[in-house]
């Protein structure tokens, strides 16, 4: 990572020696935040705080992203910046009052975002768990998809719909960089109190939809479509983008229903597929420019028609890795 140059070092001090600015930047370094959010926090104006973001984000030291109506605030993850705002934040005295104080009402903003996320959650609760009850436990599932992706080291990782954000905690020990993607608000809600509750404040959560993900090509070296496929009109288009995202020699894992005739998922859950072939989803990957390497199918729990079979899909990106995108991305990361 370049070194800023003395104008950018100037700028990024100029941006940070300012009290609520450093007071946002270390609640940033706990989780990205609203407008709204370090308006309750810190006790200031919408407008105030508008402006004190702009200014960071002017300096390179935040990021903004959209959500819907919602905008949220990060630490910025790219550009010169980001070893000065490392060494800033692990200099902070973190049991300073102020900052011990805006912690606390930090605390009190998750813990309404949680209940609001859990109320959410509850309503959809009995119908998730009478389709768990038909496929093999979700224990078995995880585990097969851990196998699956080894212990080869994640860059970046990103799961395109990722609902409740679990396949985020699930692959977060193995990745260094982690983004879910997902179309509804309510869901990255619910993702986004779910990670809080278990301290993945580095993840990245994005509103987008999985035919045109707000993301460069090659951004990624592991992407991974859960239960997401037969949501879909066109399931192959799903998988183009997801390889578009792929960088050289990255990999693709897809987790799916098996061709089943449970007609009731149509009606009460929206699926607009009823499982897919292996060979049908090694086809799409093959089209995508990836090699199928690997397809395994979970059994359920008991045997019958009213039963679904988990499969899963491992495909790796043709390219070779030494491709400049990855070399370059590499570079970024480290």
């Amino acid at each position: 990572m370049a070194a800023p140059s003395l104008g950018e070092m100037l700028g990024i001090l100029r941006a940070a020696a300012e009290e609520t600015r450093l007071r946002i930047l270390a609640l940033l370094g706990e989780g990205e935040l609203t407008v709204s959010d370090l308006t309750d926090i810190l006790g200031q104006s919408q407008p105030r705080i508008s402006r004190h973001l702009k200014l960071l984000v002017e300096a390179g030291l935040v990021e903004r992203h959209r959500e819907g109506a919602w905008a949220f605030f990060h630490l910025t993850e790219h550009g010169p910046a980001i070893a000065v705002l490392k060494s800033l934040l692990e200099t902070l005295d973190r049991s300073d009052p102020q900052l011990l104080d805006d912690r606390a009402r930090l605390a009190a903003v998750r813990a309404q975002r949680a209940q609001v996320a859990q109320a959410f959650f509850a309503r959809l609760a009995a119908d998730w768990d009478r389709i768990r009850s038909l496929h093999a436990p979700e224990a078995a599932v995880e585990a097969a998809i851990l196998d699956a992706l080894g212990d080869q080291p994640i860059r970046n990782f990103i799961d395109l719909g990722t609902g409740t954000g679990r396949m985020l905690q699930l692959v977060a020990p193995l990745a260094s960089r982690i983004v879910g993607l997902d179309a509804s608000h309510a869901m990255l809600s619910v993702a986004r109190a779910n990670l809080e509750r278990v301290g993945l404040s580095r993840a990245e959560l994005r509103q987008g939809d999985i035919y045109a993900p707000p993301f460069p090509r090659d951004s990624f070296d592991v992407a991974l479509i859960h239960q997401v496929l037969h949501y879909l009109d066109d399931p192959a288009r799903a998988i183009r983008e997801a390889a578009r995202l792929t960088a050289p020699g990255g990999r693709i894992l897809v987790v799916d229903f098996a061709p089943h005739r449970l007609e009731f998922l149509r009606e009460a859950q929206a699926h607009r597929r009823l499982g897919f072939a292996r060979e049908q989803v090694a086809a799409w990957l093959d089209e995508a420019g990836i090699e199928c390497t690997l397809v395994r199918e979970l059994a359920p729990p008991r045997k019958g028609d009213d039963q679904l079979t988990v499969s899963l899909w491992l495909g790796q990106d043709r390219r070779i890795r030494t491709d400049w995108p990855l070399k370059q991305q590499d570079r970024e990361v480290a």
